[in-house]
This record gives C-alpha cells, structure tokens and sequence, in this order.
C-alpha cells in the first residue's frame, strides 16, 4: 500500500484474491449447515430460484472451478510479495 492509503489495483487483487480464498475453504457439513445454509435445507430444494440457492451454487462453483487456479495464483502471489516487498 502507498503512504497516502489510496486503493490500487493491487489491493483490489489482493482483496479479491483473498475473498475467492474465503469462499473456497467454506466447507459445507462443518460450517455451511450450521447456519442453515445446506444445499438440503427445504428452502433451497422447494425453491430452486431463491437467493440462498443462488449464492450457494456460486460457492460450489468456486470450489469445484477455481481450486487449481487459486493455487497458482497464491503461490504468485506470495513469490510477489517475496521479491518486491
């Protein structure tokens, strides 16, 4: 970050990077379900459309694409930050 705290496009990537991570390590049966939140609750099943069932297909989604791409992008960015600070 720069001295004067403005945004750049490497916090919005860091800050992106970081939330895909986030979503990629939910894991349903240990966190997910205990708030109700289970691709088996009633209100996702009887309603295909809602935004629970929505936001909850955008996360398997997450998991099930963007697992190899997140490592690499990880170790990318960790070697970054290594090298230039």
């Amino acid at each position: 970050s720069s001295p004067n705290m403005g945004l750049s496009l490497g916090d919005l990537y860091t800050s992106g990077l970081l939330f895909l991570n986030a979503i990629a390590v939910l894991h349903e049966e240990r966190f997910l379900t205990k708030h109700g939140w289970s691709t088996n609750s009633p209100d996702v099943t009887l309603n295909p459309a809602s935004l629970k069932s929505k936001v909850l297909s955008i996360v398997k989604a997450v998991r099930l694409v963007m697992t190899w791409p997140l490592i690499f992008l990880n170790i990318l960015t960790i070697l970054f930050k290594l090298i230039l600070g």
